[in-house]
């Protein structure tokens, strides 16, 4: 059984194991195994409601298969994008250039630096088993998160961020990166991303230009690239452009990557799930569903079948019980896979 809860140390060299060989990079997931145990034992003091990281609470879940213990796959939750500093984003707008002598009047596509996104929730860190892509443990552990926020809603900001992987070579390199950040930062994508995952992202502030970046000055590749997910990021798109994400005005600084947004509050996860109390029984042939149990550090979340009627009791089967930890009379969000 697929089962999502928050990370322990335990876990560390399993969530390593996904952090070095994921298709696409995670800069919110560093390949080092001393900055991984750092994220979570940051997660570990959020969920304790740490009062030294007040507006810098970060959490990272894991997917687990509960007969192995094995770890497939991460998902994190920042509640304020930037955690303190700037985040920083490129924001696609347009100038019109103008001659009323010459009688000319063209648009150009332009990038503005920005840090307008900061304070929103960001959801990052989600890396997956390759061969789970295509069923329903990927919406498991995704929408997961947006269970914990809903259990946790005071924690979190009206609107939601998420930066999606952009286009790369088979070699790694970002075209967007090599026609624009690389002449700046003189230093590789790869370099780069390592820095925005393992060091302060105060350097893109101090190296990159405050001044608008003309579009049509860019390579064709890096244009192509604007906007564009990671192939292996479209899964993650589709699931949430279905929760009520759509692409804005953002992309990533460094790969040009698009940027979704949603209001948490219009997310359909949000909108359609109900509460029930629990009743431990035998088991259940109706729906898929989602269930979810716990605070903080007892979350749990995970997919089992439920025969959801008018009632506000669920019955739930014994086994699934004992895995989300609950006792009949027990609080249990449902929705529908």
């Amino acid at each position: 059984m697929w089962i999502v809860r928050p990370a322990r140390h335990e876990d560390l060299a399993g969530i390593e194991k996904l952090a070095t060989g994921h298709g696409a990079r995670v800069s919110t997931l560093p390949q080092s195994r001393d900055k991984l145990s750092e994220k979570i034992d940051h997660s570990l003091r959020s969920l304790a409601s740490d009062p030294a990281l007040l507006e810098r609470e970060r959490f990272l879940f894991v997917l687990e298969d509960s007969e192995t213990g094995k770890i497939h796959g991460t998902a994190g939750i920042d509640a304020r994008a930037g955690n303190g500093q700037p985040f920083y984003n490129y924001r696609r707008d347009e100038l019109i250039h103008a001659s009323h002598e010459l009688d000319v009047s063209k648009r150009v596509a332009v990038l503005y630096p920005t840090h307008e996104l900061t304070g929103d929730t960001l959801l990052c860190s989600f890396t997956i088993d390759p061969e789970l892509r295509d069923g329903d443990a990927f919406e498991l552990l995704s929408r997961s998160r947006l269970l914990f926020i809903d259990r946790h809603r005071e924690r979190f900001a009206n609107d939601l961020v998420v930066e999606i992987q952009g286009v790369q070579t088979e070699e790694g390199d970002a075209p967007f990166w090599d026609s624009l950040g690389r002449h700046f930062f003189h230093m590789d994508f790869a370099t780069a991303d390592y820095y925005s995952g393992v060091k302060s992202k105060t350097f893109i502030a101090e190296l990159m230009p405050p001044n608008p970046i003309y579009v049509t000055l860019l390579s064709e590749a890096a244009q192509t690239a604007i906007s564009q997910p990671h192939e292996a990021a479209e899964r993650t798109c589709q699931l949430l452009e279905r929760e009520g994400f759509r692409m804005g005005k953002h992309i990533d600084i460094f790969d040009g990557g698009p940027v979704l947004e949603a209001r948490t509050d219009a997310l359909s996860t949000l909108t359609s799930r109900r509460i029930k109390t629990v009743r431990r029984g035998e088991g259940s042939r109706g729906l898929r569903y989602l269930v979810a149990n716990g605070e903080s550090e007892a979350f749990r979340c995970t997919l089992t079948n439920v025969s959801d009627g008018l009632g506000d009791v669920v019955r739930l089967n014994t086994s699934v019980a004992d895995v989300l930890q609950v006792s009949d009379g027990d609080d249990l969000i449902l929705v529908a896979l």
